[in-house]
């Protein structure tokens, strides 16, 4: 196993993911309080679990290296739930059980309220170089509507304390969209966002889950739905102010200087292997996607019982591997070649403003990344992706 011994940022590469590159998602599903959008698989109530899940986590990846299923990872992500929320010792058990690469990226998402110095010099002693920081909003009122505890002066503390220690490749992660948020309030977040001088940024257009307390809200007629046009507008200001402040945009919703992409992003967005520890963690392999059990108690029995966490798994044939590459590709700034079948719809999109030419290629433009879905079905039922695809497959968007 060769782990890192500093902060040291892992090397620049290329926007594509070089053979044989395998990432690993570690799913921790512990929050100390739900955020009104969310419906991921994460829990306030669990903390009694969260030592046994630890050790489960441990010892499913001890198994997997064992079985050889796990070998040198180029990245490795802790999603959630709230990853910060775990005290870093903890978090660094588990990160020590993957065996890496000596550049590999390790990202682990944070809440500016769980995050000090302490901790995040922890985090870098123990190889952890890149830090995704749950921001969504600058303006207090619009944190309260989304269920959300921090303040934002705890973010600029965040961001000091990440830079104290060494930790330069962060992210921000914003959701746009939100009651009560005017035009106004989305200019100042991303204002006192860009003064932080950010290396990355991810923006997400809200959107509204059914069984969340704002989907209930919205069903039951108390709470207005988010407005399309809105987030169409604060979509293009946010392009423009990023852009303008040297983030070129390389996903639909993710921006970033050269060179400070999320590697482990890239690797699922181009169809890359990677491995699922945790409940609800999803995993690709060889053209079979799986996925855990959801909660978290049933993975500790899973692996306390010595059987496997997984609950199903998907082999993805052909067409729908074909698709979904197309799918995935088109939202990002490498776009898709052009397919002799789809020649004409293409040209017919790009003289509409929706794509552009990129060598021998298209992508979106600005306008055609607000319509995003649209154009991929256009493209799709044209036959652009081959073999010759169905539109069964559920297109992503660049929502959250």
């Amino acid at each position: 196993m060769t782990t890192p011994a500093t902060s040291t940022p892992p090397a620049r590469r290329s926007s594509t993911p070089e053979p044989g590159t395998l990432g690993v998602y570690v799913h921790i599903p512990f929050c100390a309080q739900r955020c009104d959008y969310c419906d991921f698989a994460t829990w306030t109530d669990r903390a009694w679990i969260i030592d046994d899940y630890v050790d489960a986590c441990v010892t499913d990846l001890r198994r997997r290296v064992a079985a050889d299923e796990l070998t040198s990872a180029s990245s490795v992500f802790f999603g959630g739930g709230t990853p910060s929320l775990l005290d870093a010792p903890s978090l660094l058990r588990i990160l020590d059980e993957v065996p890496r690469s000596v550049d590999a990226e390790v990202t682990v998402e944070c809440n500016p309220d769980t995050v000090d110095v302490a901790k995040l010099a922890t985090y870098a002693a123990g190889g952890v170089n890149r830090l995704s920081f749950g921001v969504q909003s600058m303006r207090p009122h619009v944190l309260a509507e989304l269920g959300r505890t921090h303040q934002p002066a705890n973010v600029t503390r965040a961001v000091d304390a990440a830079r104290a220690v060494g930790l330069e490749h962060f992210n921000l992660d914003l959701i746009y969209g939100a009651t009560g948020e005017t035009l106004d309030d989305w200019r100042v977040t991303l204002d006192g966002a860009l003064a932080l001088d950010p290396p990355h940024v991810s923006a997400y257009a809200l959107t509204c889950e059914p069984a969340t307390p704002l989907g209930r809200r919205v069903a039951a007629g108390t709470t207005p739905p988010p407005d399309d046009d809105d987030q169409a507008t604060k979509y293009e200001v946010a392009d423009a102010a990023l852009a303008g402040a040297g983030l070129d945009w390389y996903e639909i919703s993710n921006w970033s200087r050269a060179g400070h992409e999320c590697r482990h992003n890239l690797l699922t967005w181009a169809q890359g292997d990677y491995v699922g520890i945790g409940a609800a963690a999803h995993a690709h392999r060889h053209g079979v996607r799986s996925w855990n059990v959801r909660t978290p108690e049933r993975y500790v029995e899973r692996i306390h019982a010595g059987a496997a966490p997984e609950a199903g798994r998907e082999h993805l044939d052909p067409v729908t591997r074909a698709e979904e590459r197309l799918v995935l590709a088109l939202r990002t700034r490498g776009g898709v070649p052009v397919h002799p079948d789809a020649m004409t719809e293409t040209e017919t999109l790009t003289r509409a403003g929706f794509l552009t030419r990129r060598g021998d290629g298209v992508r979106l433009t600005r306008r055609g990344r607000l319509l995003a879905n649209d154009v991929t079905v256009r493209l799709l039922a044209a036959g652009a992706a081959q073999p010759a695809p169905t539109l069964s497959h559920r297109i992503p968007v660049g929502t959250r």
